[in-house]
């Protein structure tokens, strides 16, 4: 087996995802096989029941993990779908440990950090690894943090048995008032590495500057590297270019000599080099706004962003995205939303902020701009339409109304019988049948397709006929349940109970996105 871990110094969100996406692509271009592991230190389970504003959106895999954002990017990067088991939280690896001492698996012995808790670290971690050639592990957290000091430990230990490459991603500041690049917060960064037992073999120096000279040989100086393995990693206003800066570099050179890969091919990037071109070069403009509630922090709409950039490049479109908040247009009324040429209702749990959503869907069927309800969009899209089409007085979701007289959104009969936060979730892919002559249909171009699903609540199809009577058409179903909501009469107004940014990707742009945007070009 063979291993590059990356790990961070001096702060956070510096883009050791992108970084190891990057890493991951320019590995699978030359042949290998490749799969990346984040490896998260908090405490929690998995990322289900985290605050957006606190570590941005939930990535949800095929088979229904709720996983930390960065797996989105790496699926994004390498073209391929990842599982549950590529996100390894500190919570996962305790409660197993305590549970095997419970069964009584130790032994007796006394159960410790060392050699227990690392073991298993390494066993998880060599687990996903065994079909692959190469395995990026990711380390969340920032060297120096406690809670990252046994996953750093189990790293370091992996470099004694198995083939390792150890990459350091730190933060060099550019300082405006003596306009000169600072190496110190890095070098106490790689010393604290050190420390831990970690040389690193390749230092990525992130920050607003490329590196000087004088920076890169203070940087191998103090690091104990070549001045070839001090990459420069500077701010690009395209992150889909960022394995082409690592490539420049010979950062994927590097890594093959250190790991012994003898036998690859040349870097093949045709295909991204063709999508990172038509991203930069697309002339039309499309303005689009996503609403939903945590727009202060753009990360918890990650895949979504990410989503209309895959389709604007598919079509030559440059799209404009603002995040609208859904506060403001319930106090405020949907002003905000003038000049847009296409509005997105974001997904999203709680009550707060549902009422403007509503307000939304309300100005995007009025004056015919292309919308679409993704989620709770789509039970939103649900309600005004009860209310304001079928004058169904007071209608609801019995999410946000338990005693509304018209619960068109509702659990399920099954469903209520569970309490436990997250136990009544529909979580991960299903397959979903359209309905043949649909816009749906057309977008996807086949009959049956297969999208990923983060919800709990649905709708309720004691209502179905009186939707279907006044037009409002279900054209999507997954065992019964009712998966796409279209108005024909509309130039595009969707709704999608499903989550279809989670399956969005660079070189195969989801096909609702594109269907939207092309229905606001004609608009």
């Amino acid at each position: 087996m063979k291993f590059v871990f990356v790990t961070g110094g001096v702060l956070s969100s510096l883009g050791k995802g992108i970084t190891s996406s990057s890493i991951g692509l320019l590995l699978k271009s030359r042949g290998l096989r490749v799969t990346i592991i984040k490896v998260d230190p908090y405490l929690n389970y998995d990322a289900g029941t985290m605050n957006p504003y606190q570590h941005g959106e939930v990535f949800v895999t095929d088979d229904g993990g709720e996983t930390d954002l960065d797996i989105g990017h790496y699926e994004r990067f390498l073209n391929e779908d990842l599982s549950r088991r590529n996100n390894v939280t500190a919570g996962q690896v305790y409660l197993e440990v305590i549970e095997r001492e419970r069964e009584g698996r130790y032994l007796g012995a006394t159960v410790q950090v060392v050699p227990h808790l690392t073991n298993l670290i390494k066993e998880r971690i060599k687990e996903v690894a065994r079909d692959y050639d190469v395995t990026v592990v990711e380390i969340g957290g920032t060297v120096g943090d406690i809670e990252s000091l046994p996953f750093l430990e189990a790293a370091r230990q992996m470099g004694l048995e198995e083939n390792s490459f150890y990459l350091h991603v730190s933060y060099v500041p550019f300082v405006r008032s003596v306009g000169e690049i600072k190496t110190k917060p890095t070098q106490h960064s790689v010393q604290k590495l050190r420390e831990i037992g970690i040389q690193p073999d390749a230092l990525v120096a992130r920050g607003e500057k490329p590196l000087t000279p004088e920076a890169r040989r203070k940087l191998a100086l103090f690091s104990s590297l070549p001045l070839r393995a001090v990459i420069s990693a500077h701010d690009l206003d395209n992150v889909y270019r960022v394995p082409f800066l690592l490539a420049e570099q010979d950062l994927d050179n590097l890594i093959f000599e250190k790991l012994g890969i003898g036998v690859y091919s040349d870097r093949n990037l045709t295909e991204w080099e063709n999508f990172v071109r038509r991203v930069e070069e697309a002339g039309e403009r499309v303005k689009v706004a996503i609403v939903g509630k945590y727009i202060e922090v753009r990360d918890a709409y990650k895949s979504l962003i990410e989503a209309i950039i895959h389709a604007g490049a598919r079509i030559g479109v440059k799209p404009d995205i603002t995040l609208v908040d859904a506060i403001s247009l319930e106090s405020k009324g949907t002003d905000a939303l003038k000049g847009y040429d296409a509005i997105i209702i974001a997904g999203g749990f709680g009550r707060r902020g549902i009422e403007g959503k509503i307000n939304a869907l309300t100005f995007g069927r009025e004056n015919r701009i292309p919308t679409l309800g993704i989620c709770l969009g789509m039970q939103l899209m649900t309600v005004e339409w009860a209310r304001n089409v079928l004058n169904l007085k007071n209608a609801h979701s019995e999410e946000f109304d338990p005693d509304t007289p018209h619960p068109v959104i509702h659990l399920l009969p099954e469903q209520k019988e569970v309490d436990r936060m997250g136990a009544t979730m529909r979580l991960g892919g299903q397959d979903i049948n359209l309905v043949e002559g649909s816009l749906i249909h057309s977008l996807y171009g086949r009959k049956v397709i297969r999208e990923r699903h983060r919800h709990r609540y649905e709708f309720n199809n004691a209502y179905r006929e009186k939707f279907e009577e006044s037009g409002l058409r279900i054209t999507g179903e997954a065992g019964g349940l009712v998966e796409v909501l279209e108005w024909p009469e509309h130039p595009f107004y969707v709704g999608v109970q499903f989550h279809p940014e989670y399956t969005s990707r660079p070189l195969r742009p989801n096909p609702v996105f594109v269907g939207l945007l092309k229905a606001a070009l004609k608009t």
